[in-house]
């Protein structure tokens, strides 16, 4: 197959999960979209790991596998001490919390 197809497959995914991000206010799907638009990098970088025939794309690729986990983790927490807290789960809301 040719890089071109994948490429636009990485751009549709980044398109959608940015879209995501800047519609929804539900910190879980605000996570899911980030997560959406981390992977349509790393099959970016792939494709281009693939084009090139070297493998510096998949070393990069694996680094923004850890960076997404990472976030994941810290997200997550955040939200369910956000929710036991009984604040409102909203991101416009959160936004405001300070301390």
């Amino acid at each position: 197959m040719n890089v071109n197809w994948f490429l636009v497959l990485s751009a549709f995914l980044f398109c959608i999960g940015a879209t995501g991000v800047f519609v929804r206010r539900n910190p879980l799907v605000v996570l899911l979209s980030l997560e959406l638009m981390l992977n349509a990098g790393n099959l970016a970088l792939i494709a281009f790991s693939r084009m090139w025939g070297n493998g510096d794309g998949q070393v990069f690729a694996l680094v923004v596998m850890v960076i997404a986990a990472c976030e994941v983790v810290i997200g997550l927490g955040l939200i369910v001490a956000i929710y036991r807290r009984r604040l409102p789960i909203d991101v416009d809301e959160v936004a405001e919390m300070r301390g």
